[in-house]
């Protein structure tokens, strides 16, 4: 058996716009049950399979239906597009306000199909109407997504002998098996698309986002995961600490660590400040931050807790918060060009280079 199968999909605003709503609207590509009303209905406009006499079998819905709410379908087949009803719905549709259209639509369509988003249509004819209602009696509203249409394909009927072939019950049974059969076939064939963070679904990629600890909270997570490899092999580098604080704070932080200011260096200008700044631990490290890199004090209790799976083994960490201030010395701009400093009178002469930020005067100036 063929797992080839031909199903045409309804999914976007341009093939809705032109059906009749009722107390439903399209957000996007969606057509959503408004907040305000509990019942409502979207007729679409008749599909053409381009064949007449045309045997259409599988229905399947893409709906959100949240606790509370319901979805009934309604199909109509005709090999003639000109129906009567249809007019009749779209004036009743037109003056919704003034009457409700909901038993008009229920006495042209007749009997909806069996409670479900998947299911098998008997009729045949060259056009399909379809039309959905949609109820709620909680604060959730249902949408609908996609309506796809089996338009062709194999089916287990054609693998038996001609004489069960006419038997309209032998069709409908095999019906079930051939769905379900189907739907493994789809399965299977989407498994490589659903294994790419690039292409797997939202429910997929919670779970691929998990094999390679990744926390799904995390933003841009599709992004994350193709990058994982590299990110993992230089997680405990200093540019990996970095990335990792950029990722929980959003904040690019400064990175000290012991060997850079080390006190007992020949080279240390100042022993006795950084020993006090830094201590003696050679394990120990810094991370320097602005002070307004956390909302709360909760928010930087829990930066500190996920830092510490984020670290080289056997270090430590320790956080500073930089407080944005001037810093008044020989040479500051404080918005103006400005010098704070004494007055050192000299003597000039032709042995005295005087610099670009000599200041001349005065004894009294």
């Amino acid at each position: 058996m063929s797992a080839i199968q031909d199903f045409m999909t309804l999914c976007c605003r341009e093939q809705w716009r032109n059906g009749l709503f009722h107390h439903v609207s399209c957000e996007g590509d969606v057509l959503a049950l408004q907040p305000q009303h509990h019942t409502g209905a979207f007729c679409l406009p008749p599909v053409d399979s381009g064949e007449k006499g045309f045997a259409w079998s599988r229905l399947i819905v893409d709906a959100e239906l949240p606790q509370d709410s319901g979805l009934r379908i309604y199909t109509r087949c005709a090999d003639e597009p000109d129906w009567k009803a249809w007019e009749e719905l779209r004036a009743a549709f037109a003056a919704q306000e003034e009457e409700n259209p909901l038993p008009l639509l229920r006495r042209c369509y007749g009997t909806p199909e069996p409670s479900g988003t998947d299911c098998w249509l008997s009729g045949t004819g060259r056009y399909l109407w379809v039309a959905f209602e949609l109820t709620a009696t909680g604060a959730c509203m249902p949408s609908v997504t996609a309506l796809h249409l089996r338009m062709g394909g194999d089916h287990m009927l054609d693998y038996l002998p001609s004489i069960y072939r006419g038997d309209d019950f032998t069709r409908r049974y095999l019906s079930i098996y051939n769905s379900m059969f189907q739907d493994m076939e789809d399965a299977v064939e989407a498994l490589p698309r659903q294994l790419d963070a690039a292409s797997a679904s939202d429910e997929m990629l919670g779970c691929l986002a998990q094999w390679v600890c990744i926390e799904p909270g995390e933003k841009d997570v599709r992004a994350r995961i193709r990058t994982a490899l590299g990110d993992f092999e230089s997680m405990y580098t200093v540019e990996g600490v970095k990335r990792s604080v950029y990722r929980l704070t959003g904040r690019m932080p400064l990175i000290i660590e012991h060997f850079s200011v080390d006190p007992n260096r020949a080279d240390c200008r100042n022993p006795v400040l950084y020993r006090k700044l830094y201590g003696d631990n050679p394990y120990r490290f810094f991370i320097l931050l602005d002070e307004n890199a956390f909302a709360s004090r909760d928010r930087m209790e829990w930066f500190l807790t996920r830092m510490q799976d984020l670290i080289p083994a056997g270090t430590e960490l320790e956080l500073v918060m930089l407080k944005q201030c001037v810093q008044l010395d020989w040479h500051t701009y404080l918005g103006v060009n400005s010098r704070v400093g004494s007055y050192i009178p000299a003597v000039i002469d032709e042995n005295v280079t005087i610099h670009y930020d000599t200041t001349i005067g005065g004894a009294t100036t």
